[in-house]
């Protein structure tokens, strides 16, 4: 087949067809997409203005809010513009920033979501050397190294996918720019280079992941030490928004970097990526808002000061 310039256009095939199922399902994806949008926004407000959440944990919090916020602008806003205008072509420099910023701010979550679990095992386990163990410092150590490795992992995949010949077909069947499902159209030979991306979405995925799970084994040992019902239940309550958080994120990425490539089809990658780049960032703050007492305080708290203010 005939190679082409790396100057030529790519062409998204989207998410949706233009008929009225997909038509309101778009309008669905947009509603979902403008709430996460809200969610996430109103959560760093709160964070960022009431003094109560001036501590790791929330801060920790407020970064996890904003890499949801920026994946939202990476990928719903080009989707809807490409679905309104029929205009679905996007440039390889376009193309390579979609897959940088994607993987940053996904690659970024995987590690930050690791830090918020030691962040909760020395908050049940360790609760008098908190300020100590789980000191401002190193909260900010954590936050910049999780933004520096979902970084350092989306030049690497954005540079190398985008160094290959792409032959005479220019179509992507999906909705924004992965490199795997761009991956499929170059000519050359990228069976090496598949190889060091499975491993390395392994590496991404697993290695948080276990981290999470000592954390959470660490906990559950400490729980089961406990006297006090009420304070097993309270250690449970504190744990639970970020266990549910957990698993709905490495879920649908697991089954979207680590299944076997024989078992993949572009429909299931479409749903599933959309599951995890629109749907799942619109729940992560209504799962600390409703299962966290001190945030649904501040939020409280905010309603309260607005309604003062609308009645001036």
């Amino acid at each position: 087949m005939e190679n082409w310039n790396i100057t030529a256009d790519f062409i998204l095939l989207g998410l949706f067809n233009h008929t009225g199922a997909h038509q309101f399902l778009f309008v669905l994806v947009l509603i979902v997409a403008f709430t996460s949008l809200v969610g996430n926004a109103l959560m760093l407000l709160l964070i960022l203005l009431d003094p109560r959440l001036h501590r790791p944990m929330y801060f920790l919090l407020s970064q996890l809010s904003l890499m949801d916020l920026m994946l939202i602008f990476t990928v719903a806003p080009k989707m809807a513009v490409d679905y309104l205008t029929g205009r679905k072509f996007i440039s390889p420099t376009g193309c390579g920033f979609q897959i940088f910023f994607f993987l940053t701010f996904g690659g970024g979550e995987c590690f930050l979501l690791a830090a918020m679990s030691y962040d909760r095992y020395v908050a049940i386990c360790h609760p008098l050397r908190y300020p100590v163990l789980m000191s401002w410092k190193l909260c900010l150590s954590m936050i910049l190294g999780s933004w520096f490795l979902g970084a350092a992992d989306g030049l690497m995949q954005a540079a190398a996918t985008l160094n290959f010949s792409f032959c005479s077909t220019r179509e992507i069947d999906h909705f924004f720019c992965e490199a795997p499902t761009l991956v499929r159209l170059a000519c050359a030979d990228t069976s090496v280079f598949e190889y060091v991306m499975y491993i390395c979405c392994v590496l991404m995925l697993l290695i948080p992941i276990s981290l999470i799970l000592v954390s959470y084994g660490l906990i559950l040992a400490a729980v089961l030490q406990m006297c006090s019902n009420e304070a097993r239940k309270k250690a449970f309550a504190t744990c639970s928004s970020h266990i549910s958080v957990v698993g709905l994120f490495f879920g649908a990425a697991i089954f979207t970097y680590i299944r076997p490539k024989s078992y993949r089809s572009a429909n299931h990658d479409k749903f599933v990526s959309a599951f995890y780049t629109i749907f799942t960032p619109v729940l992560n703050p209504l799962i600390y808002s409703l299962r966290n007492s001190e945030v649904k305080g501040a939020l409280r708290k905010c309603m309260d000061l607005c309604t003062a203010l609308s009645l001036d």
